[in-house]
């Protein structure tokens, strides 16, 4: 079974591949050597993804652009949690050896990639940013809602093309493989992009006279990205562990208790390290230095955090503004505070 994430390029700087670890780190600055060399030279690309590459550099820099959007979010989503969603320049992927693992955290690093790429690729095309897309061109004409019919007008964010081209790049190699991993990464993928769709929402503007609204105009916008990693966060928690049917197509429950997963559940099929402690087999970093607070009795208090090794506790001098009084026309004024604060942090592993 491979157990090894997709050759996902992605461009910032410099181009970042999800590749397998056996491979040299030389991907890491192949960005800089334009997009042809880069797709024709990357290992662990499949063929698909080597021709979209090649055929689209505007959109894998588009996806390069977004990945801190995604990555951000996977980390204030778990910000307060023992795994932190944190990454490492230092390693072949941008997750380490967790990615190696089967499990609901990596279920929840596919999602929200997934879901990433569409938000991204939909937000370039309505902004004009690629020649391949522009806004969704099946909006036109009139239509109808609860509050009655409107005109389609103004720019719908075309978020089909691009759940269809993620579906064609992200999922290539899964589709190659077939294994137990690549259809657990397969169903995560689409949960992730069928979570974009989800939040879209038609908002409209009022023609008329005095602002009567008797003409409406409206287009389809994706909701922020919050609401998208708020509800993978939640599937996250509802996460299902599975094993592959005997006819290798699909999931059951791991446990008889267990539901069987819907399309826009997440799944996993291996249980989870604690993250407790840093372990380099697991891929986790453990969780001493991390601050933690001591009047918590949830995942974020100290004792929770540090996994009962306890805790250092540091005095700091923290600035912020004050006493702000607002001044006509038209500013507003503060003093700068400075205060004592404790900040406590877990003790590392002995």
């Amino acid at each position: 079974m491979h157990l090894l994430p997709s050759g996902i390029c992605f461009y910032l700087s410099v181009a970042i591949c999800w590749l397998t670890a056996e491979i040299d780190a030389s991907w890491w600055y192949m960005g800089t050597l334009g997009s042809q060399v880069m797709c024709d030279n990357i290992p662990g690309l499949v063929n698909k993804q080597r021709q979209l590459c090649r055929q689209y550099p505007k959109v894998m820099q588009a996806i390069g652009a977004g990945m801190k959007d995604w990555i951000s979010e996977c980390q204030y989503q778990f910000r307060n949690h023992r795994w932190n969603c944190n990454t490492t320049a230092r390693d072949h992927n941008l997750f380490g050896r967790l990615l190696l693992r089967s499990s609901r955290e990596v279920a929840f690093v596919y999602a929200i990639s997934s879901a990433g790429v569409v938000y991204t690729l939909a937000q370039a095309c309505s902004q004009g940013e690629l020649d391949s897309c522009s806004c969704d061109p099946t909006k036109k004409g009139s239509s109808q809602d609860a509050k009655g019919s409107f005109n389609w007008g103004g720019c719908s964010d075309h978020v089909e093309h691009a759940i269809r081209f993620s579906q064609a790049f992200v999922d290539a190699k899964e589709r190659k493989e077939r294994d137990a991993r690549a259809l657990m990464n397969l169903h995560n993928n689409r949960a992730g992009r069928k979570a974009v769709k989800r939040f879209m929402t038609l908002e409209c503007k009022c023609h008329g006279v005095s602002g009567s609204c008797s003409i409406r105009t409206c287009w389809l916008a994706m909701a922020d990205f919050r609401r998208t990693g708020d509800h993978l966060r939640k599937r996250y928690n509802g996460a299902v562990q599975v094993a592959v049917n005997q006819y290798g197509t699909g999931f059951t429950a791991a446990h008889t208790h267990f539901k069987r997963p819907s399309k826009n559940d997440l799944v996993y099929l291996e249980d989870s390290p604690d993250y407790c402690i840093r372990d380099h087999e697991s891929g986790s970093t453990g969780t001493g230095g991390r601050v933690c607070n001591r009047t918590s009795r949830g995942v974020d208090g100290c004792e929770v955090m540090c996994c009962g090794r306890g805790y250092d506790t540091s005095r700091i001098s923290r600035t912020t503004k004050c006493e702000c009084k607002f001044q006509w026309c038209c500013a507003v004024h503060c003093r700068d505070c400075h205060q004592q604060v404790d900040v406590h942090t877990c003790k590392g592993q002995t």
